[in-house]
């Protein structure tokens, strides 16, 4: 299957599934009413990334089909649909924190058992081995990072934009690094991404919901660990294109610690959110989030995977400019 065979087909699958979903949980009243909390000033149908999840566990399915991918890295990633199916149950029906965190913590050891530890990390011109504790990070990253970016899906087209320009990225750096099979995935990814943001663009027909948020993060933080190990995207790759959702969220997050608030708790003080109401507007942060991604994070990124040694390094100046905006857009900081 060619690469633009992947994008057109999962693409076009992605956008119809999301426009029949959107009918379905109109008729079911699958919508999510403004509450203080909230981003926006409308009720909108949520659940649409039910269509990402879909469509890409087709892809994993096909890519198997046709020997196009290693069978241990497609049932590692298949441990997402838990995360997809305790997602869209807490879009209907609302799932207590410990139990989404259970359900989180058994599709982070299923990949684990499939993928194994984070490998060494290349750090100074040293490769440090992780040993058991590469297995703790590796758990511990996964959980956050599907958390994250569920947290960071706030305003309209975000979390589209983000998957589109991560796995341009990260299917640039991996190509070129010579593996064409994981690059055809991540096209896939964020082909069905597009499909979806045909919906979400600003202004939103229908909303991700947990079911595709949760899903994204988890397919990230897998895809990095397992492009990491295969030697052909490093970690300090990963979290540098994933700098914009990481820097906003830990530095709210740590804010909010500090106040003593309940982490757990929805509210609308990450940076992004700050500076879509002083713009009036989502679509204004939405497009400068991709853009960052494309002109800032994709060449540093590309260049820790070209300088592994100098990864850490390269972490710190790309995020560098990131804290300051957070700061700059008081994240964590109530209204």
């Amino acid at each position: 299957m060619t690469v633009l065979g992947i994008i057109v087909i999962c693409a076009a699958c992605s956008a119809v599934l999301t426009g029949r979903l959107r009918r379905f949980a109109l008729h079911r009243n699958m919508v999510d009413v403004p509450n203080p909390r909230s981003s926006h000033d409308r009720p909108l149908p949520r659940g649409g990334g039910l269509a990402i999840v879909v469509v890409i566990l087709g892809l994993l399915l096909a890519l198997q089909f046709l020997h196009e991918i290693d069978p241990r890295t497609a049932i590692a990633l298949t441990g997402g649909s838990l995360v997809a199916v305790v997602g869209y149950l807490d879009d209907r029906f609302s799932v207590a924190p410990q139990w989404r965190l259970a359900i989180h913590s058994v599709a982070a050891v299923w990949f684990l058992v499939w993928v194994g530890p984070i490998a060494a990390l290349p750090i100074a011109g040293c490769d440090c081995e992780l040993g058991w504790a590469g297995i703790v990070l590796a758990f511990f990253w996964v959980i956050w990072l599907l958390n994250l970016y569920n947290f960071m899906d706030g305003i309209d087209g975000i979390a589209g934009v983000e998957a589109v320009t991560v796995c341009v990225a990260a299917a640039t750096i991996v190509a070129y690094s010579g593996d064409v099979e994981m690059a055809g995935l991540l096209a896939g990814v964020g082909a069905s991404a597009i499909g979806f943001l045909f919906w979400n663009w600003p202004p939103a027909r229908i909303f991700m919901g947990d079911v595709g948020g949760g899903f994204l993060g988890f397919l990230f933080a897998g895809l990095s660990l397992i492009t990491h190990n295969q030697g052909t995207m490093t970690i300090w790759s990963w979290l540098i294109i994933l700098g914009v959702f990481v820097v906003d969220s830990s530095v709210t997050l740590i804010r909010r610690l500090a106040a003593r608030e309940k982490i757990h708790q929805a509210h609308r003080n990450h940076a992004y959110q700050h500076a879509s109401r002083l713009a009036g507007a989502h679509l204004p942060v939405s497009v400068a989030i991709g853009l960052i991604n494309l002109l800032w994070l994709l060449p540093i990124s590309f260049l820790a995977t070209l300088w592994p040694d100098y990864g850490a390094a390269l972490v710190i100046l790309a995020w560098l400019p990131l804290a300051g905006l957070a700061l700059r857009f008081r994240a964590g900081i109530p209204d």
